[in-house]
C-alpha cells in the first residue's frame, strides 16, 4: 500500500462482476473517496454499463484485477461464486491483508474460505434492494438496508463500509443466510408475480397505463403491512461509527494522518 493511500485511509477498489449490482456499489464507494482500480465485464451489455457507471475505470481481467486492489468485490451470480473464489486461490491470485467481499445472499463468508486462507479479509454483504444497474440507485441506495456477515473482529470493516455507501447495515449470522436469501427472494418474486398480474388483468379490460394506476395503491399496501411488520427504526450513523472507533487500538482522533473514516479501512 503506499503512502498517499496509508494517509488518506482510501483504498483500492476492484469489481468482479458488472452486472448490475457492481458497477453501482463501485460508483457509491469510488463518491466516498475510494480509488477505482478496475472492473472486469465480459459482455458488451456489461461493458456498456460498466462504461457508463464508471467511464474512468480500466477494464481488467480477472487476475490482474485481483492482484492490483486493496478491497476486491465479487459481485457475480450465487452459482458462480464459489468456483471462482476457488479458483483464484488455486492459482495464488488472493493477496494477504485485502479485503473480499461478496454480494450473494446466500452466502455468508464460508464461500471465501479459500480466499481467506490466503490471507485475505472475508466479507459478505448483500444490498436488500432490486438494482436498475443505472444511477438511479445510487440515490435509493441510501433507503436501503444491507445484511452483513463477518468474522467478529471485522465485522466494523464491512458496516463501515455499508454506511459509506449511504445504506444501515444489519447483522445477519452464517447459519442464517439461507434463511435471509429464502426471505429475499420471496419478497422479490412474489411483489413481481402480483405486480404482473393484476397490471394484465386491468390491461384486459381497457385500463391504460395499469402500472400507473397501481403504482400508489401498491406501495400504500406495500406499506401499511411493512408497518403492521414492525419496520424497524433507522440506525444510528454516528453510534456506528463511535463502535467502530473503539474495535480496536488505532490512530487517534484527529491525528494528521487520519482522515476520520478509521484506520480499519486501511487494513493496518
Amino acid at each position: 500500500m503506499n503512502d498517499s493511500t496509508r494517509r488518506s485511509g482510501r483504498l483500492g477498489l476492484g469489481i468482479v462482476g458488472a452486472g448490475r449490482v457492481g458497477p453501482v456499489l463501485g460508483a457509491a464507494l469510488a463518491g466516498a473517496g475510494h480509488a477505482i482500480v478496475g472492473i472486469s465485464a465480459v459482455s458488451a451489455e456489461s461493458r456498456e454499463r460498466a462504461q457508463a457507471m464508471l467511464p474512468q475505470a480500466p477494464i481488467l481481467e480477472v487476475p490482474t484485477l485481483v492482484e492490483r486492489s486493496e478491497l476486491v468485490i465479487l459481485a457475480v451470480p450465487d452459482r458462480e461464486l464459489p468456483g471462482l473464489v476457488a479458483g483464484l486461490a488455486a492459482t495464488g491470485t488472493w493477496q494477504p491483508g485485502q479485503l473480499v467481499l461478496h454480494t450473494a445472499p446466500a452466502y455468508g463468508v464460508e464461500v471465501l474460505r479459500p480466499a481467506a486462507e490466503a490471507g485475505a479479509i472475508p466479507l459478505a454483504v448483500h444490498p436488500a434492494f432490486e438494482f436498475t444497474g443505472t444511477s438511479l440507485d445510487l440515490a435509493r441506495l441510501a433507503e436501503s438496508w444491507f445484511a452483513v456477515t463477518a468474522p467478529t473482529p471485522v465485522l466494523p470493516i464491512a458496516q463501515a463500509l455499508v454506511v459509506e455507501m449511504g445504506g444501515e447495515p444489519v447483522v445477519i449470522a452464517e447459519a442464517d443466510r439461507p434463511a435471509y436469501a429464502e426471505a429475499i427472494a420471496t419478497a422479490t418474486a412474489f411483489s413481481r408475480s402480483i405486480v404482473e398480474q393484476s397490471t394484465g388483468i386491468l390491461a384486459g379490460i381497457g385500463v391504460e397505463n395499469p402500472g400507473s394506476f397501481l403504482s400508489s395503491l401498491l406501495r400504500s399496501a406495500v406499506d401499511n403491512a411493512l408497518t403492521r411488520a414492525g419496520a424497524p427504526t433507522a440506525l444510528d450513523v454516528g453510534d456506528v461509527l463511535e463502535a467502530l472507533g473503539g474495535a480496536a487500538d488505532g490512530p487517534a482522533e484527529g491525528d494528521p494522518g487520519d482522515d476520520g473514516r478509521g484506520w480499519y479501512l486501511r487494513g493496518e
